[in-house]
């Protein structure tokens, strides 16, 4: 597939985990700011209530899309997420999450999360930008900016023959770059709060300044309350909805590094 060419801006974001209320929340945002290109980098169901509308707004919306471990196995009806984690509980959890998302999300949506890229380009000025969801290696890596080293994302540039890398998955978003630009990007996830102690989600806006690709992190306040009265309608745990409303996880969190767990709480 080729490369899309935005002339001075791109948005991107992932996560969407059923949130169609901060996805609204974030189109309407990028278009304000004047993306030349929005891009999802997967996982549009999990976690939150009635997937079908954010797939719906997904579709809607024409973006460019890279396909999540989350769509993969809702798309071919897999028996799991594969969401990478390896805690017992985080994976009960994670069950409870991906029988509800598989059960309410209708057959079109799922011939359209099956029939996604798992990589796209786009193009920036004179910068390439690899889009994925967890990275070039694998679909559900986790990549926390604790652990990842400056060397590991130059030679992941070098491999994908790409600038910047930008992924999504652990929720969290972050940024490394290297002296001569070449970075990874994580784009962070809309569909829950980052564990930073706030209701707001994040997404990530790129703007080329003169030879410069420049990063904001963007944070989106939403109706996370209405999220809230979803999810405790439609049976899902409370932990879920304690997630979304104090802005700390409740669950996934045996998966994180130290530094990452404990950010902002003291």
């Amino acid at each position: 597939m080729q490369p899309v060419i935005a002339e001075r801006r791109v948005a991107l974001f992932g996560g969407a985990y059923s949130n169609w209320r901060a996805l609204d929340a974030v189109l309407l945002d990028a278009r304000r700011r004047g993306a030349d290109a929005v891009a999802f980098l997967g996982d549009a169901g999990g976690f939150g209530a009635h997937p079908d509308r954010t797939i719906e707004r997904l579709r809607e919306a024409q973006l460019i899309t890279v396909q999540g471990n989350y769509d993969d196995s809702v798309g071919n009806s897999r028996e799991d997420c594969a969401c990478g984690y390896t805690d017992p509980r985080d994976n009960r959890f994670a069950q409870i999450s991906y029988d509800y998302t598989l059960a309410n999300t209708s057959d079109e949506s799922r011939r359209w999360l099956s029939g996604l890229s798992i990589s796209r380009q786009v193009i920036l000025g004179r910068h390439r930008i690899g889009l994925y969801h967890g990275s070039p290696r694998r679909t559900n890596e986790f990549l926390w900016e604790s652990t990842t080293p400056l060397g590991f994302i130059r030679s992941l540039c070098l491999q994908e023959d790409v600038d910047l890398i930008a992924c999504t998955h652990t929720g969290i978003p972050w940024e490394r770059r290297l002296p001569d630009g070449k970075g990874l990007i994580n784009v962070g996830a809309i569909g829950r709060p980052a564990n930073d102690g706030r209701t707001s989600v994040w997404y990530t806006f790129l703007e080329l300044q003169g030879d410069r690709v420049v990063t904001e992190f963007v944070p989106i306040e939403y109706d996370w309350r209405g999220l809230v009265e979803d999810m405790a309608a439609e049976g899902l745990p409370r932990e879920f909805a304690e997630t979304i409303a104090t802005g700390w996880w409740t669950t996934c969190l045996e998966i994180l590094p130290s530094r990452e767990r404990f950010r902002g709480r003291f």
